[in-house]
């Protein structure tokens, strides 16, 4: 019985060792590098939308349980993009995410905070300029232009969580007097994109369907920044969510055309 017990503690001291490692995904090829990589994008502006949904203590979508869940994909997937890479720039990029990461992971356990919600929105942008770098370099290891429009196909998801980001920090009151610019540059990039990915010899009869319903989608972004009034932040989660499921399938589909 003792030589039981001493098995169980030394398999959870194992654990927590090397947890995040044992859960990190499987890297097959350099498509889908660059199609993770991306969702790490991604999951800083999604963290930032849960971090001030919970802020504001609205519950819908669940964004405290949401907020642990990416947390821990971000984790994971960065391990598996770090354990796949053989490329020595990437592997630097790589090494800048992790150390930005720590810090980020502390103050991201900490109870959400008006007063600390601008820096937490600065440290997450930091990061997503690297992990941005990251990805393009995953893309330009593909050395093909589906790896760029992979790249362009993941970048939608990011947009569609910062657009909802900027507009729950807004509803909060937390002040950014950078609010509309970034907005409108990143309805902007949406918008081009996505004319660029409606006119590639890649898409399929499926894929143009999810870039048509995203579209769809986006409409209410274009309407809700016109607008004067308020949105409904639940709305706005919703929405964003929509998009990012449609872009999110539709860039597995671009890196699964990939089989190397």
């Amino acid at each position: 019985m003792i030589d039981v017990i001493r098995v169980c503690r030394n398999l959870f001291f194992v654990f927590l060792l090397f947890g995040s490692s044992l859960f990190a995904i499987e890297i097959a090829n350099l498509s889908q590098a660059v199609d993770v990589a991306g969702k790490q994008r991604m999951y800083t502006q999604r963290m930032l939308k849960d971090y001030a949904m919970i802020g504001l203590q609205n519950k819908f979508g669940n964004p405290t349980d949401d907020l642990k869940k990416i947390m821990t994909n971000f984790e994971n997937h960065l391990d598996s993009l770090i354990q796949f890479n053989k490329d020595p720039a990437t592997e630097e990029s790589l090494k800048k995410v992790k150390t930005m990461w720590g810090p980020i992971k502390e103050a991201l356990q900490e109870p959400p905070s008006k007063e600390k919600a601008g820096k937490m929105q600065e440290d997450l942008e930091a990061l997503l300029k690297q992990s941005n770098e990251a990805v393009g370099l995953f893309a330009k290891q593909t050395g093909k232009k589906s790896g760029e429009i992979i790249n362009i196909s993941g970048r939608q998801r990011m947009l569609s969580q910062r657009m909802a980001s900027l507009y729950m920090l807004k509803v909060w009151g937390v002040n950014d007097p950078q609010f509309k610019k970034k907005m409108d540059q990143s309805m902007k990039l949406f918008k081009d994109s996505l004319d660029t990915l409606m006119k590639s010899d890649m898409n399929t009869p499926k894929i143009t369907a999810l870039l048509k319903s995203a579209e769809r989608s986006f409409k209410f972004f274009e309407i809700m920044n016109k607008s004067s009034s308020k949105f409904i932040p639940a709305l706005i989660y919703k929405k964003s969510n929509d998009i990012l499921k449609d872009m999110n399938t539709a860039t597995g589909l671009y890196a699964a055309q990939e089989k190397k």
